[in-house]
């Protein structure tokens, strides 16, 4: 990594308290350099120099280096898993053992889409099997600015593609270009900023001591190089209960050192549970 983006980084992380120096080298040389482009800037080193003498290119950079693409239930199959065998087995656990509460989080929530389709699935198990639980949902992103977004629930037609029709009716009020989630689905989700990275914490401060039932973390750990992956993967597993589950992106998997410490459900979602 060179030193303009070695500067760049750490100025990033001055002002925005956002870590990006796990990020991997050339997805971050890529988009630094297409921000030269934007800007008519010729290298990193002028690039810089733009960014401390233009304070409104810190928040552009900062959307250019998040990646803030999600939908609803994407990755079906793997929805489809949690929603038939997880989310069934836990509150069933729960059950038997008198515990009155389901913990989850989902990091890298970008607009809120996954912890909102997590809490729709909730919703439709527990009104076919009702049972006294306290369900708390902690999503968090390194984005402010896309955590507002997802409080307000508001969503285009490319965000809802894949949601059943069924579920379109229920849980969403329909206009013409834009689809407003109700609040029986919004008012379950804890929404708060939070760098997986941050070495001062394994869980969100929000959250106060981990202790999830499930963590989705999807495709947010491609991003990185393998070092930072792994100290991820020791957040994650440090975070879930005994038992709980990991769900991962399409493109990832536990990190090598962190494979003893969990197995995979099932051989087509890459779904983990907490072994050890």
């Amino acid at each position: 990594m060179d030193t303009s983006l070695h500067q760049i980084l750490d100025y990033l992380n001055e002002k925005r308290k956002g870590d990006f120096s796990g990020y991997r080298t050339s997805m971050l040389q890529d988009r630094i350099q297409q921000r030269c482009a934007d800007t008519q800037c010729r290298h990193a080193g002028e690039y810089f120099h733009y960014l401390k003498n233009n304070p409104h290119e810190l928040g552009i950079l900062c959307d250019a280096l998040t990646i803030n693409v999600s939908r609803f239930f994407r990755d079906a199959l793997t929805f489809e898993y949690i929603a038939r065998r997880i989310l069934p087995l836990l509150v069933h656990q729960k059950r038997t053992a008198r515990d009155p509460s389901l913990r989850i989080w989902s990091n890298g929530c970008a607009m809120g889409e996954e912890p909102y389709s997590i809490a729709i699935l909730i919703n439709e198990l527990l009104e076919k099997t009702p049972h006294q639980m306290g369900i708390t949902i902690f999503a968090t992103d390194i984005d402010r600015n896309i955590l507002k977004k997802a409080r307000r629930g508001i969503y285009p037609f490319e965000s809802i593609k894949d949601v059943k029709y069924k579920f379109l009716k229920k849980y969403f009020s329909m206009g013409e270009k834009e689809f407003q989630l109700k609040p029986k689905i919004k008012n379950r989700v804890s929404f708060s900023p939070y760098d997986i990275l941050d070495k001062n914490s394994y869980a969100p401060p929000e959250s106060v001591f981990g202790g999830f039932d499930m963590v989705l973390c999807k495709n947010v750990m491609i991003y990185f190089n393998a070092e930072y992956q792994e100290k991820i993967c020791g957040k994650l597993h440090r975070s879930l209960t005994k038992n709980g589950y990991l769900i991962l992106g399409e493109a990832e998997m536990v990190s090598e050192k962190y494979r003893t410490y969990f197995k995979k459900v099932n051989e087509c979602c890459h779904i983990y549970q907490k072994i050890q």
